[in-house]
């Protein structure tokens, strides 16, 4: 089964438990933008499919709460049912702000990302720093949804 094949009825959603997440800034950057790539491989031994949008946010660690506003879902790919197959991916794309752009911005050291795979409450995290904007309101953060690598 390739990574863009449609789903079988009864093909589980893929959960945290069994995703793995990285990131590649290859994409670059403009305008102080970063662009880069989420990637998240099935980890699991069965396949399991992944549809919309991951919830992003920055976290001071591993174990830590989300710091400032969460991603802003941008809506520029349409929103396709994906079947990973043990070991393929999905990607989707992740534009960061820097911080420095917003001088209302009450900077936070950041460690990573926190990551939330679409319908789960679980989650995984990248180790990525970043300056993050404590207060509400700054949306330092835009994700698209997942697409077939």
């Amino acid at each position: 089964m390739s990574a863009t094949s449609t789903a079988p009825a009864g093909t589980g959603l893929c959960k945290a438990d069994s995703l793995t997440v990285t990131t590649d800034s290859t994409g670059g950057g403009a305008a102080g933008s970063i662009y880069e790539k989420l990637i998240v491989t099935n980890s699991g031994s069965s396949p399991c499919t992944i549809e919309g949008f991951a919830g992003v946010s920055l976290a001071a660690d591993a174990n830590g709460s989300p710091i400032g506003e969460p991603a802003t879902r941008e809506n520029t790919v349409p929103v396709t049912r994906i079947e990973l197959a043990p070991g393929k991916a999905a990607w989707a794309e992740i534009r960061y702000t820097q911080a420095g752009n917003y001088g209302d911005c009450t900077k936070v050291a950041a460690a990573g990302y926190r990551i939330y795979p679409p319908e789960d409450t679980a989650s995984l995290f990248v180790p990525e720093p970043h300056d993050a904007c404590s207060n509400a309101g700054i949306k330092l953060l835009t994700v698209t949804a997942f697409q077939a690598v």
